[in-house]
């Protein structure tokens, strides 16, 4: 995921980012730790720990450590409800999300090793008909190209077909992919997006023969003996997950108290339509297996292969740049000089090492691995919240612990940008607030606005007027529909002039502004993006390009 300012959102998840001005040094005995097993184990246990007293909202974490070959640690921290008494531990399900996509790849990789796939071979030659918005690049996009975010789609393109929870098949999502907008050149840059991941899975689906849960549970996770793992969220049995968890304000999502926002979690994070982009959920005992797998470059521990030596490199071969800069400084200790994506993996430079990661975001739940081939050693933590300036401070603090660097403080200078992230959006949520109050009216009758508004790739939003109340209590407003997409259903309310704002009851959820074009006298098109300078880059608001049947 591209890196952007941090903000209290999955967004964050998907990216390492280093900054901040040294604090208060990491304990002396982190350094001496990455010499042994056991005391590495313990000085990152240890951390965890410090880190969770940091953030007491956190309601649970599940770390898992490999070494050599070998988990060091495997651990749950923390309870798998807030309210409730019963606790995580390292067989607890985590939804993954877009961990999952370095599964979707090495699927990918067996399947060339098989000789059925090959990684510049184009996607239609796997799925004949195959096209894009952009008929030029829907005839030479590549496998490779769909797990790159290099196609030239913008940030989040498509998400809405199956975010939030979408009645959409994943047949559906397919016949919809020709017609999202393509915003950048092709190869020309790097975008993260999950509707190509959707395309992947479906291009390992027609090589193997096998849809992409079938063949990743068969090939993969039976193989591998992820015994807990399961490749869909709707798998995940309730009573064996970390329930989500998240700030849903007032006033705006991703503030406010932290609270448990689903009973499963599949009941927020659904996406069997797009699995083969983020819809893995495992345990700290299954992704060490999976990290040993990954830093053996395939082999598995009886000597057996689950894909080749030469598949594993090529997976890490950097393929677009994600971000580049003049490198570290003292206040930046882990600024990637070059910051990339292979295949399924990000792939940078950290305190002049190669550093392979991958971030993970659903509603009430982040997630990270991070591998350090050079050292042999890979570890993972699973969140059951959104506190994402937490899951900094272990991704880096622990990176750190295993290459015994002691000189930044993690903890407190995430702790510090927290709070300085949650005065700035709680400023921004009184301005918005404000503009309505002293916003103009619309230039017609609401009941003007009415009527089924159709996107090329989303669909229909119907918006219809409603009358709540009698007599003099009576009240008519606009109430707003996704067709698709259940939760994003409420009022719309008046904002300034012909730009209104949705008020979603599922609080869960991120509102929309939706700006109304006139001509002759009546709306015609209507243009559509968030109410929150947070909002999750998923609410892919800004594609949606609006026209009146």
């Amino acid at each position: 995921m591209p890196v952007h300012p941090l903000t209290l959102s999955r967004r964050s998840a998907l990216a390492l980012s280093a900054g901040g001005t040294a604090l208060a040094a990491m304990p002396a005995w982190a350094r001496a730790a990455a010499n042994d097993h056991a005391d590495l184990a313990t000085a990152i246990d240890a951390f965890v720990q410090q880190a969770m007293a940091a953030f007491p909202d956190q309601p649970a974490l599940s770390v898992a450590v490999v070494r050599d070959g070998q988990a060091i640690l495997t651990r749950g921290y923390g309870v798998r409800k807030m309210g409730e008494a019963r606790r995580v531990d390292d067989r607890t399900l985590f939804a993954i999300a877009s961990n999952s996509k370095n599964v979707t790849a090495a699927g990918l990789a067996m399947m060339v090793d098989e000789g059925k796939v090959k990684w510049d071979e184009p996607v239609r030659t796997y799925l004949p008909g195959f096209t894009l918005s952009d008929p030029v690049i829907g005839e030479r996009i590549t496998v490779r190209d769909t797990l790159s975010h290099r196609a030239g789609f913008g940030l989040g393109a498509g998400d809405l077909l199956f975010w939030p929870n979408s009645d959409r098949s994943r047949e559906e999502v397919m016949a919809r992919v020709p017609f999202v907008p393509i915003q950048d050149g092709f190869r020309a840059g790097y975008h993260y997006c999950n509707l190509m991941f959707v395309v992947a899975g479906e291009v390992l689906a027609a090589a193997s023969g096998q849809r992409w849960e079938d063949f990743v549970q068969d090939r993969i996770l039976d193989r591998v003996g992820m015994t807990d793992t399961v490749p869909m969220a709707s798998l995940a049995d309730p009573q064996k997950s970390a329930l989500p968890h998240a700030r849903t304000g007032p006033p705006l999502r991703y503030q406010g108290p932290m609270r448990p926002i689903a009973d499963s979690i599949a009941a927020i994070w659904n996406w069997d339509s797009a699995a083969a982009a983020g819809g893995i959920c495992a345990s700290a005992v299954d992704w060490s297996k999976w990290i040993a797998v990954r830093l053996a470059m395939g082999a598995l521990p009886d000597g057996s292969r689950l894909f080749s030596e030469e598949t594993a490199k090529e997976m890490w071969r950097p393929n677009v740049i994600v971000t580049s800069s003049e490198g570290p400084t003292a206040a930046l200790p882990g600024r990637a000089i070059a910051s990339t994506y292979a295949m399924g993996f990000q792939v940078q430079d950290y305190r002049g090492e190669r550093l392979i990661s991958h971030g993970g975001g659903s509603p009430g739940g982040i997630s990270a691995t991070m591998l350090i081939p050079g050292r042999n050693i890979g570890f993972a933590v699973f969140s059951n919240a959104e506190e994402s300036y937490l899951l900094r401070a272990l991704r880096s603090g622990i990176t750190d612990i295993c290459m015994a660097r002691t000189d930044f403080d993690w903890i407190a200078d995430s702790v510090r940008r927290d709070r300085e992230g949650i005065e700035k959006s709680l400023a921004a949520a009184v301005e918005i607030d404000a503009k309505q109050a002293a916003g103009a009216a619309p230039s017609l009758p609401l009941s003007a606005y009415a009527g089924t508004w159709r996107d090329p790739w989303y669909g229909d939003i119907t918006i219809e007027a409603r009358t709540t109340g009698r007599g003099r209590n009576a009240r008519t407003g606009l109430y707003l529909s996704f067709t698709h997409n259940p939760a994003l259903q409420g009022p719309l309310e008046p904002y300034d002039g012909e730009m209104m704002r949705t008020r979603f009851p599922d609080s869960r959820e991120e509102d929309a502004f939706i700006t109304f074009e006139i001509e002759d006298g009546r709306p015609v098109r209507a243009t559509v993006k968030g109410v929150s300078p947070d909002i999750d880059f998923s609410y892919d608001y800004q594609d949606l390009k609006l026209t009146k049947v």
